[in-house]
């Protein structure tokens, strides 16, 4: 922390009164390491413009890493190496578990701003009894994007059932258009058929979660758990996708759905975000459901909470990074990045309510939080379990690579080692 003090020669006894009295005031200078993604940037921005205007002594510098596995392991180095920035932005749920918060983060428990916080999300940010994080943005959930006027130009409804979402892709293909839309370059994106899928899953077999993380349930050995890799086959197999959907990147996958180059995208609702910042005249062409089953019966949301922002116990700069991550969990930074980015889903913070205008794809979502049982978080909310390599495994599936049975138990055999790491008993 430096100090910078100007001082105004007007004699003797001016000059010691000065040096008396002390700084004039401490100046800081905060790091914040965040995803790359076009949405986030654009918040984070907003966010640190808005906090250092209240608090003119502290400037804050972004810094950008990428998503997925390799920004995972970004922040994992960085972490054990004492090299995080003083603040930091990540998952919340099992991969934020995997950082040992206890052992390598700041207790947020005592922010003021945790008052108007979610239950359900400081359920996904807490470790040993104390909260880690405050959110960073709105709950958000895993589905399909679509593309409104392709819908309406080939008289197509929206499918409840995977039959019928093949029936559409089949009738889209035979129009000339991409049907999925997939971007493997970001490999993050190719893990949505199975995350999304849990919904799902969970009707089918409601304790799989407490089984999985107990080591009594696999995805090899459950039928219901399998059906997302078997979606990435059935995508893949029946040609549907773009034709460079290992070159294409998660920006090629919202500028193909929005401007109606393709007819679907698997993707979570953040990224109604990313396409206001960047494709803002499609926006409204633009619509979302939750994936299909095979039963119409059974129809429902899966749900993400958002990242959250995070201090490490190394930061030097600790008290300082406490008043920025406490301004974020406010209402007025909350409306802030709505404001910003459109809405994503339901508010975390109350008093944060949504605007009357949101885009169609949110629009679509919140039937499915206002009515009973038809969202349930993902797997990784409800257990401290998720495998790092699962979207190389699922890349791998939906490019024609790997089978479904075989994804599966290599994904069992990298849960085994993150349970082990976790130090989870039964495992």
């Amino acid at each position: 922390m430096t100090h910078r003090i100007k001082f105004i020669l007007a004699g003797t006894s001016a000059l010691l009164a000065l040096v008396a009295a002390g700084p004039s005031h401490a100046e800081v200078t905060l790091s914040f390491l965040i995803d790359n993604n076009p949405d986030t940037v654009a918040a984070a921005e907003a966010l640190v413009t808005a906090y250092q205007a209240k608090a003119p002594d502290v400037t804050i510098e972004i810094e950008q890493r990428p998503g997925g596995g390799e920004g995972d392991n970004i922040v994992k180095t960085r972490l054990a190496t004492g090299e995080m920035s003083d603040v930091f932005l990540y998952n919340s749920g099992s991969l934020l578990q995997a950082l040992k918060p206890a052992q390598t983060l700041v207790d947020l428990s005592g922010l003021s701003s945790q008052a108007k916080v979610d239950d359900g999300f400081k359920s996904v940010v807490r470790a040993d009894g104390k909260l880690y994080g405050v959110p960073f943005g709105t709950a958000m959930a895993g589905g399909i994007l679509y593309n409104r006027k392709i819908y309406q130009d080939l008289g197509l409804s929206v499918p409840k059932t995977w039959a019928e979402f093949m029936a559409n892709n089949a009738k889209v293909k035979t129009s000339g258009k991409v049907a999925v839309a997939q971007t493997y370059r970001d490999t993050w994106t190719s893990q949505l058929f199975v995350l999304a899928d849990y919904y799902n899953l969970h009707a089918a077999v409601p304790n799989f979660a407490a089984d999985y993380t107990a080591n009594k349930a696999k995805y090899a050995e459950t039928p219901a758990a399998m059906k997302g890799f078997e979606r990435l086959k059935d995508v893949h197999d029946a040609g549907l996708m773009n034709e460079d959907f290992g070159a294409a990147s998660y920006d090629d996958g919202l500028r193909m759905v929005a401007t109606g180059e393709a007819a679907h995208y698997p993707m979570l609702s953040f990224a109604v975000g990313a396409l206001k910042q960047n494709y803002p005249e499609n926006l409204v062409d633009v619509g979302f459901f939750a994936q299909p089953s095979d039963d119409a019966g059974t129809n429902g949301l899966t749900v993400w909470m958002p990242p959250a922002l995070y201090i490490p116990a190394t930061s030097q700069h600790t008290e300082e990074a406490r008043k920025f991550v406490d301004f974020a969990g406010s209402v007025e930074a909350c409306k802030l990045m709505v404001e910003t980015n459109a809405v994503q889903g339901p508010s975390l913070i109350d008093g944060c309510d949504l605007p009357a205008d949101v885009p169609p794809a949110i629009k679509d979502m919140l039937p499915y939080f206002e009515a009973k049982d038809k969202t349930t978080p993902a797997l990784e909310f409800v257990s401290p379990i998720k495998g790092p390599s699962l979207e190389q495994i699922t890349v791998e599936v939906g490019s024609g690579i790997r089978q479904p049975a075989d994804a599966a138990k290599l994904y069992d055999d990298d849960v085994r080692k993150q349970a082990k790491q976790l130090g989870l008993p039964n495992w």
